[in-house]
């Protein structure tokens, strides 16, 4: 049997795509990345817009939530039980603590890149899912949203409203770790909630 956007095996022109799931999530993966690049021209004078009417940080803080629900529905996608809430306690903790260690512009960097990792790991997973041979999809996925955060800063210096900073890199990998991080953790907690017997 044929699986889910799959060519059987041995016929030719196989797919660069091991499923349409995986070429889904690289497309919107490449959405956010372009988003994010089409957008560094304006950010600097949107933040200070929505600074001068006070919705900085309401807006700031609708994006974590967005964040946050895209890692919880990529980590767990059942109805979280037990382990799964008390692990999605701890990563809300230790975005929190970070959070507040970090000036509100710093801490788009969480949003932005910490949505692409997540999107690049989950394309991975699904391509691993689907038996194609991908080594260390966490670690690639880092590499990949690091290396992407990179140009980033490579396209702000020449830009002349923006500065190249390599501690903007930084954030962007720290981004990449915490998210991808969570998202396993999460993932860790339901594997081990349907190997327990009686867990639900």
């Amino acid at each position: 049997m044929i699986g889910r956007g799959l060519r059987p095996r041995g016929t030719a022109g196989v797919s660069i795509f091991a499923s349409d799931r995986e070429r889904r999530l690289w497309l919107w993966t490449l959405v956010v990345v372009v988003a994010i690049y089409a957008t560094l021209g304006v950010t600097g004078v949107l933040a200070e817009e929505l600074r001068d009417r006070g919705l900085l940080a309401g807006g700031f803080a609708t994006a974590m939530v967005l964040v946050g629900a895209t890692v919880l529905t990529q980590g767990l996608r059942t109805r979280p039980r037990g382990i799964e809430i008390a692990v999605a306690l701890g990563v809300t903790v230790v975005y929190l603590m970070v959070i507040v260690r970090m000036a509100l512009e710093e801490r788009t960097h969480l949003i932005e890149y910490g949505v692409v990792a997540v999107l690049i790991l989950e394309a991975l997973a699904e391509r691993v899912d689907r038996g194609r041979r991908v080594p260390l999809p966490a670690v690639l996925a880092i590499v990949a949203t690091a290396l992407l955060g990179a140009v980033d800063e490579g396209i702000q210096a020449v830009i002349p409203t923006r500065v190249f900073d390599v501690q903007d890199i930084v954030f962007n990998t720290l981004a990449a770790i915490m998210a991808i991080a969570a998202s396993l953790a999460l993932g860790w907690a339901r594997r081990l909630r349907h190997r327990t017997p009686g867990a639900d």
